[in-house]
């Protein structure tokens, strides 16, 4: 395959930029070849047909303009290459086994940035799948991340991935709760992911779109202008996609107005609780966490985060309760629930895991806590449930069990 980006400078040159094994100079006159492989070259350019005169006889404007056009169309090429350009270094087999197909993981420490990408991987932990990431950057036919493959057979859409997950292996996170509740648990998800998702998705890509770029995961000498390119686009496809679903028309403050009402709900919801349908895990945790991670873990200083670590901290506690239980590996520092990132320690970039499976995810929920329970003697506290127990107590011992309440 052969292809190339190039543009013209003033000073008689040619960058290109493309993948070959050797190239032609083309209007050099010369039938030289030269090798490359992914790298960007300059060679002299001699003055045929009075191609540099007529450029330097165009106004300044056009020359701004083809050079500007010219370094765009370059940077677009190598990320079409970056991204298009698939590294199997083993050949997945999916006999047996989940491969995930999703984004790669940001610099944030979070796994994901995301909400359907995490909700789908905290799924799989939740009912105990061992499962292998893919980090391939190849949507789905739909255009849309995530998709799994399971002996030989993809399916698209968390929703979907969840139902042939349960009709295939029989796991189920429902199958204690009642058709009233199973209503309700739907009608909860459908509010997230359909409402509430566009909200942080503005905040997120659009209102902290500085921020979030620097939390992109982009290598190469041009990584900072290929984060800046794909940030933007991001943020032109979610304002597009938000103006076609109608919550885009409104204005700034009424999207933040839409988003606080749908927080409050949740909190509303969830009560003291130790999850949205009760004492026991249900598949709508998965969605309501992964839509409120970004709220708690990778949108500092804005909103949703000051209403989650304040009026709502219920919230919070729930989302950490999950986290804690199960991403052990996801590390963060909860004083008073603040997120940083502005720390030059990279000890908290979570790891690729690859194959991962954890053991007893389904043990009831009412086995003996390990770490800071109260004895029958001590009094109950503002941040205890009423059978005792702090709300910042894990479900299982991590390296967080240690941590000293908020």
């Amino acid at each position: 395959m052969y292809w190339r980006v190039g543009f013209a400078w003033t000073r008689s040159c040619v960058v290109d930029l493309g993948q070959s094994q050797s190239f032609s100079s083309g209007l050099l006159g010369s039938d030289e070849q030269l090798s490359f492989y992914g790298y960007i070259i300059a060679y002299p350019l001699q003055d045929y047909g009075g191609i540099m005169s007529a450029l330097g006889s165009d106004s300044w404007w056009r020359k701004t303009l083809y050079l500007t056009g010219g370094a765009l169309l370059a940077a677009a090429a190598y990320l079409l290459h970056e991204l298009l350009a698939i590294r199997k270094e083993e050949e997945l087999d999916s006999k047996d086994a989940i491969i995930l197909h999703q984004f790669s993981r940001p610099k944030s420490g979070v796994p994901s940035l995301s909400p359907f990408c995490l909700k789908m991987e905290t799924y799989l932990r939740m009912v105990d799948l061992p499962y292998q990431n893919y980090f391939d950057g190849k949507l789905s036919p739909q255009g849309k991340m995530p998709w799994i493959e399971y002996n030989q057979e993809q399916v698209f859409g968390t929703e979907f991935i969840i139902d042939y997950l349960e009709e295939r292996l029989g796991v189920s996170l429902n199958k204690s709760l009642t058709p009233q509740e199973k209503a309700v648990s739907r009608a909860i998800t459908k509010m997230v992911e359909e409402h509430f998702y566009w909200t942080i998705a503005y905040c997120q890509w659009v209102d902290n779109l500085e921020e979030t770029q620097k939390m992109l995961s982009v290598s190469g000498p041009l990584s900072d202008l290929l984060k800046w390119i794909l940030s933007h686009l991001t943020g032109g496809i979610v304002k597009r996609e938000m103006y076609g679903h109608g919550i885009g028309r409104f204005s700034e403050d009424e999207v933040y107005a839409l988003m606080e009402k749908d927080m409050r709900t949740l909190a509303t919801l969830l009560g003291d609780k130790k999850y949205l349908m009760g004492s026991k895990l249900s598949t709508v945790d998965a969605a309501v966490f992964s839509h409120l991670a970004p709220a708690m873990w990778t949108l500092p200083g804005t909103r949703p985060e000051h209403l989650i670590k304040g009026e709502l901290i219920n919230l919070a506690m729930y989302c950490e309760r999950i986290r804690r239980r199960f991403w052990p590996e996801w590390f963060v520092d909860l004083e008073d629930f603040c997120y940083s990132d502005t720390s030059e320690d990279s000890s908290s970039k979570l790891a690729d895991l690859g194959l991962y499976s954890r053991t007893d995810t389904f043990q009831d929920d009412t086995h003996t806590h390990t770490s800071q329970t109260h004895s029958p003697k001590d009094p109950l506290s503002p941040n205890s449930d009423p059978t005792g127990v702090s709300l910042y107590d894990s479900d299982m011992d991590t390296e967080c069990s240690e941590m000293d309440k908020c």
